[in-house]
């Protein structure tokens, strides 16, 4: 009788971990792990776990940026039946504890900051702290399958081991809410195993493929990197924080098949020439996603990977990191872009349902995309972050928002504010409903005058943003690329936009900040000042 298919993050390992004991599961601060010691290390660390516990934990914190500890601490706390929950250490302390107050954390797994003095100081969560040392972790065992510093409960086969099911919690991510404070989204295995299975079989992916881990884990293509490519038997490659930046060395170097990263992200890298034509022959899969994908970008990755396929990939935290996707070809037999100039996103995977709603509440060709179906998760960790983000319809009349305080059905449709607009290659990505503005009256979508203005040869990328100046709004866009006048770009846009979509300003800048994933971070953008020169 054949083995059943793998129901569980733990059992995606673990059936590679019985398969290819002995090829690569991760490379990571210089260090080569394979799966059977990669294996190894989460056993002897889920059983540290425990004892500082002194019961099976249900949500483990792992406050540890891309290292031994982090991935070792992920695959304990799923291998003692726990929730995973990533508190980025480049996170403010205050927001660090939000998450572990939140998330009601049994324990944080990690290693401390470093204070001024070079000592480590335990970080104050208010939750038992267990510091992991790697060199402790790593030692190898004796005789008896035991090394320093382990006790009976850290045994390989002890009683460690829970095992998850379909049900319960895999991980935890925190996104930002429109208040100010985190929204925990916890996803349960039911939900992110059937994409992570999709993902390898629709990518093509398999044990000879070497995935670079260039997130966070707070972030959730982490998971995407992570278990797709243990799920496949490949290895994941751990990046220096500057590595991202200088892709083509780095792929080169350590020979990455792999690559996902959001499309700013190599717009950064082209401005610095790690982006050359040719410059990237062993990928062979480079998925970009997170942002709008132009047509430029995507076409300066296939020249740069020649050898490689691009895939479109978009998905809400509460869809399971991917629901929507584009296989968009490769160098010189890209699909074509859509109306707006971005790259399509193409058609909704298929074990899920999708649906897109007019203001009517009504399907349209442009409007709201919804989606249902075993990824979509069951609601947000705190019930009162669930108003306004789910749908119910019924046939032949409008769907109608989920009153407060009423528990989401599987049958009902998340919201993912996204408006989007279907066309001949699928999906159009088109912007937030919530980056849409009024000025005079007229509703506008800033990534409509965004897609726009990227086509101008000047401007490399564009965020256009709405000030306030008294009780009007006013339209800023900021680029980069090469300083142009005003009254040119103006000009351009006024030959594609209706007159009440030009902005009023144009400010450029050597380079948009980015958050800590990776993105624009549009907050960051500030306000014109009124004596500064347009430009």
């Amino acid at each position: 009788m054949a083995a059943a298919a793998p129901a569980t993050l733990h059992e995606l390992f673990a059936r590679s971990a019985a398969h290819h004991p002995d090829r690569t599961a991760l490379e990571v601060g210089g260090r080569t792990f394979t799966y059977a010691e990669l294996d190894r290390l989460a056993d002897r660390l889920a059983g540290q776990v425990l004892r500082r516990t002194g019961r099976r934990p249900a949500r483990v914190g792992l406050l540890a940026a891309r290292s031994l500890t982090a991935y070792a601490g992920y695959l304990a706390a799923l291998r003692l039946g726990a929730a995973a929950v990533p508190v980025n250490p480049a996170h403010p302390p205050a927001r660090q504890l939000a998450v572990v107050k939140d998330g009601t954390l049994d324990v944080v797994v990690g290693t401390p900051p470093r204070a001024r003095g070079g000592t480590q100081e335990p970080p104050d969560l208010g939750v038992p702290w267990l510091p992991v040392d790697e060199a402790a972790l790593t030692r190898p065992a004796d005789d008896r399958g035991t090394a320093e510093g382990d006790d009976a409960g850290d045994r390989r086969g002890g009683a460690v081991t829970t095992p998850p099911r379909p049900d319960d919690i895999a991980y935890i991510l925190y996104t930002s809410g429109s208040t100010g404070a985190p929204r925990g989204v916890p996803i349960r295995h039911a939900n992110i195993v059937p994409f992570i299975e999709w993902a390898v079989a629709a990518c093509g992916i398999g044990p000879s493929d070497r995935t670079s881990q260039n997130v966070e884990f707070s972030f959730d293509v982490a998971v995407y990197e992570m278990f797709v490519t243990w799920a496949a038997g490949g290895a994941l490659v751990v990046p220096r924080a500057n590595d991202v930046l200088r892709p083509s060395r780095f792929v080169n170097e350590r020979r990455i098949t792999h690559w996902f990263c959001v499309p700013s992200l190599g717009s950064i890298a082209e401005r610095t020439g790690m982006l050359a034509p040719g410059s990237m022959p062993t990928l062979t899969k480079v998925m970009l996603g997170g942002e709008r994908l132009t047509a430029e970008q995507a076409r300066h990755w296939a020249e740069a990977a020649p050898n490689a396929v691009l895939h479109n990939m978009y998905g809400p935290t509460e869809m399971g990191v991917v629901c929507v996707h584009k296989d968009l070809g490769g160098a010189g037999r890209l699909v074509a872009a859509g109306s707006n100039g971005t790259m399509p996103i193409g058609e909704v995977l298929p074990h899920l349902e999708s649906v897109v709603l007019g203001e009517d509440g009504q399907p349209a060709e442009t409007g709201e995309l919804c989606l249902r179906g075993p990824q979509r998760f069951a609601g947000y960790l705190d019930p009162a972050h669930n108003e306004g983000r789910f749908l119910r319809r019924r046939p032949g009349a409008a769907a109608v928002v989920l009153p407060a305080g009423e528990t989401p059905r599987d049958t009902d449709w998340y919201r993912t504010g996204d408006l989007v607009r279907a066309e001949g290659e699928g999906l159009v990505f088109l912007g937030r409903l919530d980056d849409q503005v009024k000025v005079r009256g007229h509703r506008i979508e800033v990534g409509e005058v965004e897609a726009q203005l990227v086509r101008h040869p000047a401007v490399r990328e564009a965020v256009v943003v709405a000030h306030r100046s008294g009780p009007e709004a006013m339209l800023v866009a900021h680029y980069t690329g090469t300083v142009t006048p005003p009254a040119e770009l103006t000009g351009f846009l006024r030959e594609r936009l209706p007159h009440y979509m030009l902005p009023s300003r144009f400010l450029h800048r050597e380079s948009f900040p980015l958050n800590t994933n990776g993105k624009i971070d549009r907050r960051s953008l500030p306000a014109p000042d009124p004596g500064e020169t347009p430009h």
